[in-house]
């Protein structure tokens, strides 16, 4: 089985990551999508994150009856900063059965050079690459042209921010559509984002 392994830190997840994961289901010879919630992204470690067990609570009502997406928690608990290159190399250790593909977004595929050991993350899995806001889907491929692995998805550029959802529930205003209703209701019961 492939599965295609999308990490964030999911604060919170919302339409445009479930919009994502069925696309890459699309892909042929894809079987899963996971949704790996991050406990500490090595490029934002200066900012604060929900606990665990809010992002992973969310993340399973974000996908709930989404046959062929989970939630995972498979990197909880390894210790911080949780490089995608060691969470994949573990992946294959301790799933030797399955393959993985990871799932990124333009801007991450341009920045990929700054990521611990991209050659290896090359060399091993299929790198997904999905449009993302202001950056062309083609931008810094050419240094990765060697690479057959890549492939560029296409489909709509979402407009979608973590970052902006939080921002109106802190201001008390409606997050919008973007947000599922029950990954809203997990947010309200458990006051995130009020501080």
């Amino acid at each position: 089985m492939t599965i295609a392994c999308l990490f964030g830190t999911f604060d919170p997840p919302h339409r445009g990551h479930v919009h994502i994961a069925r696309r890459v289901l699309e892909v042929p010879g894809i079987d899963r999508v996971w949704l790996v919630v991050t406990p500490r992204n090595p490029f934002k470690m200066d900012r604060a994150v929900s606990p665990d067990q809010d992002r992973m609570a969310m993340v399973r009502l974000a996908v709930q009856g989404l046959h062929g997406v989970e939630a995972s928690e498979a990197e909880l608990g390894l210790p911080p900063p949780n490089y995608t290159a060691d969470t994949l190399a573990l992946f294959r250790s301790r799933w030797p059965e399955h393959r993985f593909a990871l799932v990124i977004g333009s801007d991450n595929l341009a920045q990929l050079h700054r990521w611990k050991d991209p050659e290896a993350i090359l060399a091993n899995h299929r790198v997904l690459v999905y449009p993302r806001p202001g950056v062309d889907l083609h931008q810094g491929r050419s240094g990765l042209a060697g690479h057959a692995g890549i492939t560029l998805l296409e489909g709509p550029v979402m407009d979608i921010s973590s970052t902006r959802i939080r921002t109106a529930i802190r201001e008390g205003r409606d997050p919008g559509p973007d947000l599922d209703p029950a990954v809203y209701a997990h947010i309200a019961e458990r006051k995130l984002y009020r501080d």
